[in-house]
């Protein structure tokens, strides 16, 4: 288990939003499983906590009850090699959920991703400064990247 790993705080669909988010990562999987006991805010026998790996990325979610919602203050950025995972990672985290500006979405849990290709910074720290702010200026106008707009400005 990797030392610092995030927590999602579910209201009670902690184990629905794991298993969506291990169907769209490959090499991803259900670690573990506990359940409320007699003690807990939630009912005894209740999902309390999965445990889930994305990709080689160790997270919790938790079933807390309604207190806490997600923010888009916090949000999971997914470094893209190539057009089509773009277009998957998109695809896929956006079901049900809301598209927003600069390749960021809100899945249908409320959770905030960047679908970002790799390439990006590095477009963005050409040495040729009007060319950096040609592929921000482009960038600006996404809301899903497109890889051959951003080489192309």
């Amino acid at each position: 288990m990797q030392k610092i790993h995030p927590c999602l705080w579910f209201d009670t669909n902690a184990e629905e939003a794991a298993n969506f988010y291990v169907s769209v990562f490959k090499n991803s999987k259900i670690t573990a499983i506990n359940y409320y006991g007699d003690n807990g805010p939630l009912p005894k026998g209740t999902v309390l906590v999965v445990y889930f790996n994305l990709n080689g990325h160790d997270f919790m979610a938790l079933n807390g009850g309604p207190l806490y919602k997600f923010s888009p203050a916090t949000s999971f950025v997914v470094n893209c090699g190539t057009q089509e995972e773009i277009d998957h990672y998109w695809e896929k985290l956006l079901e049900g959920g809301k598209e927003e500006n600069c390749g960021w979405l809100q899945d249908k849990y409320g959770v905030s991703w960047q679908i970002v290709p790799s390439i990006l910074g590095e477009l963005m720290s050409s040495k040729d400064p009007a060319k950096a702010q040609r592929v921000i200026n482009a960038f600006l106008k996404m809301k899903k990247f497109d890889i051959k707009t951003l080489e192309e400005a």
